[in-house]
């Protein structure tokens, strides 16, 4: 009964302040990839870190 137990469960939580611009940005970017703020962030961290270790 319910969900089944994720492989990767997201257990951390972050807050961050972050004004209107970027916040229209973020909302614009998840419509257009049909997912949440939460997944564009987690791609965008993912990027920086990618690019980082060139």
């Amino acid at each position: 009964m319910g969900r089944p137990p994720s492989d990767n469960p997201k257990s951390e939580t972050i807050k961050i302040r972050i004004d209107q611009d970027i916040m229209s940005k973020l909302d614009a970017s998840a419509e257009k990839l049909n997912t949440t703020r939460s997944d564009i962030v987690r791609k965008g961290i993912e990027m920086v870190y990618d690019e980082l270790q060139k």
